[in-house]
């Protein structure tokens, strides 16, 4: 029986990939437009999809032309004026946002899903890593290339499926969750929620999805159900220290004790992404011991605190687009590199985000030695007036730049900072191997 096609309007992006991803695995014919054609896209093509970078609608296949069976999948990201759009929804397509279509899938199978404002792709990419590390075929979507798997979505079997709980435009109401873990709550998207308040309504209703019992909460956020911190909680990390570069704990619940696990990447928070991860894992059913050594054997996610290089300079990889996750980035670097002038290099993403949180970006960044300011990415928004990069800048914190992407590589080369994090969920990405360059190339001179 032939496979309907399947048309992905945003096809580059880390979730949309993901969902690509999936139907090609199901045998289904696959094509899309991305506006930028990245290792993502390259990826799909190699597995047999069609990409293009154009919006002509002549570009479309023609096996893709058939509205009675073809299935058209966009993301809320792309703007309401593309012409790929407006020619399906003309057409009579069927048309599903990625967020639907996970939902489906979700509904299919045990689903263990991770919400929050920050550390859904951390604690994801260990929740699969621990999973598959038991024994258990998994499905996973996750937003962002897990190091351990090398990709941002994995098809093994149907035991239990893995996935982020997306706030963004309210997606996460689609899924049919099992259990779920909720790692932070701070405001964010208000283009679309409008105020905090309604955000964290939000969430609440997501987390009633399923019963308090299946609920893994970060103690402190107000919801009731399991609750998971550092020396607080149902489900806690406790008799934590630090040995040859990695956090060492107990991980202790109601019903059983972990002792000596081993975490190796810095941060707080991350400590916190394991609590969540453990939990879920134990919620169904996976071995202490087993848990124990997977932990260990955890590589991270790319672009979350990704270590790039230790020398001429140490450079540090981050996707950290909200204050409260370049705080995160700046206390790990603080733990890690306590005495050693630090640089920060960041590229704002959305003119409502900058606006909305100009203040707490300007606090944060003020923590660094110096900061280099690019241009704000818009992604799906055009621009608001008097919003640009220029105000997070604080005006007593001297040692800030705003520059163009154009001479990024050399205002990191000539700074006296040891110490480089490299932040944004634009395209500030792909200046990152220039940067590295640059630097290796002025070390050799």
């Amino acid at each position: 029986m032939n496979k309907a096609p399947v048309f992905f309007v945003g096809i580059g992006g880390i979730g949309m990939s993901g969902v690509a991803q999936y139907f090609l695995a199901q045998g289904h014919p696959v094509a899309g437009y991305d506006r930028t054609l990245t290792p993502l896209t390259e990826k799909l093509v190699a597995l047999g999809a069609t990409v293009t970078d154009s919006e002509d609608v002549s570009n479309i296949p023609a096996a893709f032309r058939d509205a009675t069976q073809t299935k058209v999948i966009y993301t809320p990201a792309i703007p309401t004026d593309s012409p790929l759009l407006h020619f399906f929804q003309a057409g009579e397509y069927t048309l599903q946002k990625r967020a639907e279509i996970i939902g489906e899938i979700s509904a299919t199978m045990t689903c263990l899903a991770v919400a929050g404002t920050h550390g859904k792709t951390t604690t994801t990419s260990l929740l699969t890593h621990l999973l598959r590390a038991s024994g258990k075929k998994i499905t996973a979507f996750l937003g962002g290339i897990a190091e351990n798997i090398g990709s941002n979505f994995l098809l093994e079997g149907q035991d239990v499926m893995v996935v982020e709980a997306d706030e963004f435009d309210r997606s996460f109401m689609h899924l049919s969750p099992t259990a779920i873990a909720l790692t932070s709550m701070d405001a964010d998207h208000l283009d679309i929620y409008g105020t905090s308040d309604e955000l964290t309504k939000t969430f609440g209703a997501f987390a009633a999805k399923v019963s308090p019992e299946k609920r893994f909460i970060r103690h402190g956020l107000a919801i009731d159900g399991n609750t998971f911190g550092l020396d607080v909680g149902t489900h806690c990390v406790v008799n934590l220290r630090t040995q040859e570069g990695c956090y060492v704990f107990d991980f202790q619940t109601p019903n059983i004790t972990i002792s000596n696990l081993k975490l190796p990447y810095p941060g707080q928070h991350n400590l916190m992404n394991a609590a969540a991860a453990l939990s879920l894992a134990l919620e169904v059913g996976c071995n202490a011991e087993t848990l124990r050594s997977a932990l260990a054997t955890f590589k991270g996610v790319d672009r979350r605190f990704s270590l790039r290089m230790t020398s001429p300079k140490i450079l540090v990889d981050d996707y950290a687009h909200h204050p409260t996750e370049i705080n995160a980035v700046v206390d790990a670097l603080e733990s890690f590199y306590p005495n050693k002038r630090k640089l920060g290099v960041f590229q704002p993403h959305l003119f409502s985000r900058t606006r909305d949180f100009a203040n707490g970006f300007k606090k944060a960044l003020a923590r660094f030695d110096e900061v280099l300011l690019l241009d704000i990415y818009p992604a799906r928004e055009l621009p608001m007036e008097g919003v640009t990069s220029h105000i997070l800048i604080d005006e007593s914190h001297p040692n800030t730049l705003l520059i163009s992407k154009a001479v990024l590589a050399q205002k990191v080369a000539s700074s006296t900072s040891e110490v480089v994090a490299i932040m944004g969920a634009g395209d500030i990405a792909f200046e990152v191997s220039d940067v590295m360059q640059t630097l290796i190339n002025q070390h050799h001179e």
